[in-house]
């Protein structure tokens, strides 16, 4: 069993994160699992609303060109990413975006999942990571 995992979301892969920032709560956001989305070697591993980068606690690193499903150019925000399940608790680049997917907060791309283990283990209804 992995250490964490989520039932699929309209049969989508999830996984959830938590924002921490000068807002003073935190902030639990389910973001798609997608290894379609970006390579290995890209600068960001997590794309989120922007609204979200800007209330908690994003430091604007700069500016990314992105081509696929959002084409143009995008800020880069430093961002606290938590998932209390795994003990992570890191700074992550996110891009602020001004749409996400419907039914979902945002994407976590391979660079961001290639950090763990991560598929169903044996489990069809569940994503889960490790």
């Amino acid at each position: 069993m992995p250490a964490a995992q989520w039932l699929l979301h309209n049969d989508r892969p999830v996984i959830e994160i938590v924002l921490s920032g000068s807002v003073g709560q935190d902030l639990v956001r389910s973001v798609i699992a997608d290894t379609g989305a970006g390579a290995r070697r890209e600068v960001f591993p997590l794309i989120l609303d922007e609204n979200d980068c800007l209330r908690y606690g994003g430091t604007l690193m700069g500016h990314v060109q992105l081509g696929g499903a959002y084409t143009g150019s995008f800020p880069v925000y430093a961002m606290n990413i938590r998932i209390p399940q795994l003990n992570f608790d890191e700074p992550v680049p996110v891009v602020g975006v001004s749409w996400i997917p419907p039914g979902f907060d945002g994407i976590a791309a391979l660079k961001f999942l290639s950090r763990f283990h991560y598929g169903n283990f044996g489990h069809p209804d569940y994503f889960g990571l490790e």
